[in-house]
């Protein structure tokens, strides 16, 4: 792989299917910056934990969920790692959406498979990077998990690396299209053979509904 400078002072190289991904996004914000991210979210209206470890989010994360409404997850590496979609989709402690869209025919039920995804009573996900002034931002291909962020689901749980924690919304879109594209698009090219591509993007500024959304920085790096 070829190396570049780049703009923030990091490294840049190519991956082998040709994209340019910055590994300077890799490293975890310090506590200030994390802290100040939260204090921002807050203001902003989230509800914000900040918890040591993925073991740690993922306890938190088990211990909030409802068991008695549907929870869908988003695609997300973070919620793979952490153990939260073995919880969720295959201890059956909780009504998987997933498991219910794995019995029905995607020929001829799609889009009611579409409507259960869109509006689950809860999902449980990722994003792609947190400002300090408290905004979100998540980039996505095909945007199923767009929708329930933004409005779709009643209650939404983000569970959030610390590396993801950067100053600004610039600094935000440049870590969604240099780091966490190109960390997805290798995956989804070894994994499934096709690329992804960064074909949607959701800013979140505010929550307006008071409880609606829960943010769970981790101080350690997980996922994208």
């Amino acid at each position: 792989m070829t190396s570049v400078s780049i703009e923030q002072g990091g490294t840049a190289q190519t991956t082998r299917f040709g994209l340019l991904i910055d590994y300077a996004f890799e490293v975890p914000a310090t506590e200030s910056r994390l802290q100040a991210a939260a204090r921002a979210l807050r203001e902003n209206g989230f509800q914000v934990e900040v918890v040591d470890t993925p073991e740690d989010a993922r306890k938190l994360v088990d211990g909030i969920l409802p068991e008695d409404k549907s929870i869908f997850t988003g695609s997300s590496e973070t919620v793979k790692l952490s153990g939260l979609d073995e919880d969720i989709n295959r201890s059956g402690r909780f009504k998987s959406v997933r498991q219910e869209l794995a019995k029905m025919d995607r020929n001829t039920q799609f889009r009611e498979m579409v409507r259960m995804g869109a509006a689950p009573d809860v999902i449980v996900g990722s994003v792609h990077a947190v400002t300090e002034d408290g905004r979100i931002v998540v980039g996505s291909a095909s945007g199923s998990q767009l929708g329930p962020y933004a409005a779709g689901a009643e209650k939404v749980v983000l569970v959030v690396g610390g590396q993801k924690v950067v100053p600004d919304l610039e600094t935000a879109m440049r870590r969604v299209e240099t780091y966490s594209y190109p960390k997805e698009d290798t995956r989804m090219r070894e994994a499934m053979g096709r690329p992804s591509s960064l074909a949607k993007i959701l800013i979140f500024n505010r929550e307006l509904a008071p409880g609606r959304t829960t943010v769970v920085l981790v101080r350690k790096a997980i996922g994208f």
